[in-house]
């Protein structure tokens, strides 16, 4: 059975589309067997990876942005029908903005690289998240993150990693908050927050390391919470949230960073929440997360 590529023409603004022949001429150089489906409409491509996991076809590769991954993902789930079943193999032609879960894991973005890595079929197991039954790759949001998800969306005159720093300034200067009762494997926290952010990986938005320890191979998942009060302290906590490292916002006062194998988020007033960068609802007010560890066979570099 040949592979079968999922393309996200949208993404990164439909340069997808227009970097399809290249990223098609890579596959075919490389060795790859394959048959094309392409999106025509939000949505579609979770129903398209379902039916080619379904269809036998293998491996199954996702080429577009984030949400691309995260859409192709969700469908290989559903064709499996239990979380107990492994995923895959699953292969990444990454051809969104910021392509995050892509530098996370050290997958290339050179197209060529990235052909010959699923050549090989060489995978690792990598974990996924669930949010209320829904899996993501890469990072899941609630309270400000996925209100600049939403702001990002409809700023059309802005391109590229740009658009998600203006987004960032503008949801700051909302000064959003909201009361929340956090339980987790080994704790609880009840009061104020600013953002509460999810990660199997560490970089989200091509710019922010919210949660700057994620480690998509560890079995865990990695949450930060915390409350700023007031627009000037949540301006200064901005530019630490883009350190992975020593200085990042996780060690400000009031921003916690945690690992567990599950969190429950109840908000008493509702937030938009997103996966893999993708508003899955605008106002929502309790989340489970729950790791999956090692589900999805990632075809990765020897």
């Amino acid at each position: 059975m040949p592979a079968k590529v999922i393309l996200n023409p949208y993404s990164a603004r439909w340069e997808a589309q227009a970097r399809w022949p290249e990223a098609g001429e890579a596959l075919k150089s490389a060795g790859v067997d394959f048959e094309l489906d392409i999106s025509d409409a939000p949505g579609e491509i979770t129903g398209l990876a379902e039916k080619a996991a379904r269809d036998g076809f293998s491996p199954i590769i996702a080429a577009g942005g984030d949400g691309t991954i995260g859409e192709t993902v969700n469908g290989l789930a559903r064709a499996a029908g239990s979380d107990s079943k492994l995923l895959g193999p699953f292969g990444v032609i990454p051809l969104g903005t910021a392509n995050d879960l892509v530098d996370n894991i050290g997958l290339p973005r050179d197209l060529n690289e990235a052909a010959r890595v699923i050549a090989t079929g060489k995978t690792r197991r990598m974990d996924l998240i669930s949010a209320n039954g829904q899996v993501f790759a890469n990072n899941s949001a609630l309270g400000l993150e996925p209100m600049i998800t939403i702001i990002q969306a409809d700023m059309v005159w802005a391109k590229g990693i740009l658009r998600y720093l203006l987004a960032a300034l503008t949801g700051i200067m909302r000064n959003p908050r909201w009361e929340a009762d956090l339980t987790w494997s080994e704790g609880e926290y009840h009061g104020p927050l600013s953002l509460v952010t999810v990660g199997n990986g560490a970089r989200t938005g091509g710019l922010f390391f919210m949660t700057p320890h994620a480690d998509p191979f560890d079995g865990k998942l990695t949450f930060v919470y915390g409350f700023r009060s007031g627009r000037l302290a949540m301006l200064r906590t901005l530019p630490r949230a883009m350190k992975p490292g020593a200085g990042s916002y996780v060690e400000m006062e009031g921003i916690n960073e945690v690992n567990a194998d599950w969190v429950r988020i109840h908000l008493h007033s509702p937030s938009p929440a997103h996966t893999d960068g993708e508003i899955f609802t605008h106002a929502i007010q309790d989340v489970e997360y729950r790791v999956q560890p090692g589900r999805l066979q990632l075809l990765m570099p020897e």
